[in-house]
């Protein structure tokens, strides 16, 4: 089945272009678009897509509150979220992780990444442009002290975390660390269990917070 997706962008001609650019990947389906943060927060509950790809900069409701609205720590069936926006600003970047948001790309991020985004929140990864990920995650390092984890956390289950942190995909830590698919997947679910968050940014977020983001050897 294809991944529905939701565009919401106060230019018509952004959201053509993400419209044209979506529905010419294999997969991937726009089934609606907003002009305003109000409304792509009704379509998004009406439509249940499964990926919403917000603009930050929106009237009446700025990305940053629509996406807590559809996928903030209150919501019990939380959306995917990818917020795409012109403005790299670490306070907008910060601000929409921490509103539940499961990527951050730039406009200029190109057809690749963009597709790669839509796909990683689809299957509930997270991709953040490569341009601002470590820059913007050790920039808010030991700005909160989060909660201890729940249960000690092993060793590879340390390494997944510094993986995670780095912006490695399931796939790609699969690959680095010469394991499966489903077991890094089952990893990946005992540490949010552990952290108490509820995605992988979460973890990239509280493995910098608490300065454990470092580079860790992988095997």
């Amino acid at each position: 089945m294809s991944i529905r997706v939701l565009v919401a962008d106060d230019q018509e001609i952004t959201r053509t272009g993400l419209r044209m650019i979506l529905d010419a990947q294999p997969g991937i389906e726009v089934v609606g678009e907003a002009a305003d943060g109000r409304r792509a927060v009704e379509l998004a509950r009406r439509l249940r897509p499964d990926v919403c790809l917000f603009d930050i900069r929106m009237p009446y409701l700025d990305g940053i509150e629509a996406t807590r609205s559809l996928a903030g720590p209150d919501v019990a069936d939380p959306l995917a979220v990818v917020v795409i926006t012109t403005f790299d600003l670490d306070e907008y970047v910060h601000a929409a992780l921490r509103a539940g948001a499961r990527g951050f790309l730039l406009k200029d991020a190109g057809t690749e990444l963009l597709t790669q985004a839509v796909r990683a929140a689809a299957g509930g990864d997270a991709l953040i442009a490569p341009s601002v990920t470590v820059r913007l995650l050790a920039a808010f390092a030991g700005a909160a002290r989060p909660a201890p984890p729940a249960e000690p956390l092993t060793d590879r289950e340390e390494e997944i975390l510094a993986a995670v942190a780095r912006g490695r995909t399931n796939s790609e830590i699969a690959d680095e660390m010469r394991i499966s698919l489903s077991t890094v997947k089952s990893h990946v679910a005992h540490l949010m269990i552990k952290l108490g968050v509820r995605n992988r940014v979460e973890i990239a977020m509280w493995a910098y917070e608490t300065n454990r983001a470092g580079n860790r050897p992988i095997g």
